[in-house]
Protein backbone atom coordinates (compact mmCIF):
# COMPACT_ATOMS: atom_id res chain seq x y z
CA UNK A 1 0.00 0.00 0.00
CA UNK A 2 1.19 3.72 -0.66
CA UNK A 3 1.53 6.52 1.54
CA UNK A 4 -1.64 8.22 -0.18
CA UNK A 5 -3.51 4.82 0.34
CA UNK A 6 -2.61 4.50 3.78
CA UNK A 7 -3.50 8.19 4.41
CA UNK A 8 -7.23 7.45 2.50
CA UNK A 9 -7.46 4.94 4.61
CA UNK A 10 -7.35 6.61 7.83
CA UNK A 11 -9.40 9.37 6.39
CA UNK A 12 -12.25 6.79 5.81
CA UNK A 13 -11.71 5.81 9.20
CA UNK A 14 -11.87 9.02 10.35
CA UNK A 15 -15.19 9.94 8.52
CA UNK A 16 -16.96 6.72 9.53
CA UNK A 17 -16.28 7.48 12.77
CA UNK A 18 -18.58 11.11 12.81
CA UNK A 19 -21.62 10.05 14.04
CA UNK A 20 -23.89 12.09 10.84
CA UNK A 21 -21.65 11.07 8.36
CA UNK A 22 -20.47 8.72 6.18
CA UNK A 23 -18.24 8.47 3.50
CA UNK A 24 -19.30 8.92 -0.17
CA UNK A 25 -18.53 5.99 -2.99
CA UNK A 26 -20.29 5.84 -6.03
CA UNK A 27 -20.21 1.86 -5.58
CA UNK A 28 -22.26 0.38 -2.63
CA UNK A 29 -19.46 -1.89 -0.53
CA UNK A 30 -22.02 -4.75 0.03
CA UNK A 31 -21.72 -4.89 -3.89
CA UNK A 32 -17.77 -4.45 -4.41
CA UNK A 33 -16.84 -7.68 -3.03
CA UNK A 34 -14.28 -8.25 -5.94
CA UNK A 35 -12.69 -5.04 -5.91
CA UNK A 36 -9.42 -5.30 -4.59
CA UNK A 37 -9.46 -2.27 -2.60
CA UNK A 38 -12.20 -0.05 -0.51
CA UNK A 39 -14.37 1.22 -2.75
CA UNK A 40 -15.08 4.03 -0.32
CA UNK A 41 -11.45 5.18 -1.31
CA UNK A 42 -12.87 7.02 -4.04
CA UNK A 43 -14.18 9.38 -1.13
CA UNK A 44 -10.84 11.18 -0.82
CA UNK A 45 -8.65 12.94 -3.02
CA UNK A 46 -5.21 13.31 -1.96
CA UNK A 47 -2.60 16.00 -3.76
CA UNK A 48 0.13 17.85 -2.86
CA UNK A 49 -1.73 20.55 -2.21
CA UNK A 50 -5.09 20.13 -1.23
CA UNK A 51 -7.13 16.97 0.58
CA UNK A 52 -10.66 16.44 -0.92
CA UNK A 53 -13.46 14.48 1.55
CA UNK A 54 -16.51 13.39 -0.23
CA UNK A 55 -19.37 12.77 2.27
CA UNK A 56 -23.00 11.67 2.88
CA UNK A 57 -25.00 13.25 5.52
CA UNK A 58 -27.17 11.08 7.31
CA UNK A 59 -28.47 13.64 9.92
CA UNK A 60 -28.47 17.47 10.47
CA UNK A 61 -27.72 20.02 10.73
CA UNK A 62 -24.30 20.13 8.27
CA UNK A 63 -22.29 23.01 10.29
CA UNK A 64 -21.89 21.03 13.24
CA UNK A 65 -21.11 18.08 11.38
CA UNK A 66 -18.54 18.90 9.16
CA UNK A 67 -16.74 21.24 12.18
CA UNK A 68 -16.70 17.87 13.76
CA UNK A 69 -14.98 16.38 10.68
CA UNK A 70 -12.62 19.28 10.50
CA UNK A 71 -11.58 18.09 14.30
CA UNK A 72 -10.90 14.92 13.36
CA UNK A 73 -8.68 15.61 10.43
CA UNK A 74 -6.61 18.16 11.72
CA UNK A 75 -5.09 15.90 14.11
CA UNK A 76 -4.63 12.97 11.53
CA UNK A 77 -2.88 15.00 8.92
CA UNK A 78 -0.59 17.00 11.60
CA UNK A 79 3.11 15.65 10.87
CA UNK A 80 2.16 14.70 7.37
CA UNK A 81 2.96 16.13 4.20
CA UNK A 82 -0.50 17.11 3.92
CA UNK A 83 -0.56 19.39 6.94
CA UNK A 84 -0.43 23.02 5.11
CA UNK A 85 -2.65 21.29 2.17
CA UNK A 86 -6.22 23.08 1.96
CA UNK A 87 -9.21 20.78 2.96
CA UNK A 88 -12.39 20.65 0.91
CA UNK A 89 -14.88 18.94 2.49
CA UNK A 90 -17.79 18.39 -0.16
CA UNK A 91 -21.49 16.91 0.56
CA UNK A 92 -22.72 15.04 -2.29
CA UNK A 93 -25.77 13.31 -1.05
CA UNK A 94 -28.18 14.24 2.18
CA UNK A 95 -29.37 11.06 2.90
CA UNK A 96 -33.16 10.25 3.74
CA UNK A 97 -32.43 9.51 7.13
CA UNK A 98 -31.64 13.18 8.08
CA UNK A 99 -35.02 13.97 6.86
CA UNK A 100 -36.84 12.04 9.21
CA UNK A 101 -37.75 12.56 12.83
CA UNK A 102 -35.14 12.78 14.87
CA UNK A 103 -32.72 13.52 11.92
CA UNK A 104 -32.42 17.11 12.77
CA UNK A 105 -33.31 17.91 16.36
CA UNK A 106 -33.87 21.44 15.74
CA UNK A 107 -36.65 21.34 12.85
CA UNK A 108 -39.55 18.66 12.78
CA UNK A 109 -40.82 16.90 9.53
CA UNK A 110 -43.89 18.49 9.65
CA UNK A 111 -45.89 15.58 10.39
Amino acid sequence: MTVDGEISDKIIDAVAAVPGLRPAAPIAREHAGWWPFDPRRYAVGVTATVVEVRVVATALPLAPLLDNLVATLGPLLSGTRWESAELRLMVTELDASALTTGGDPDHDTGT
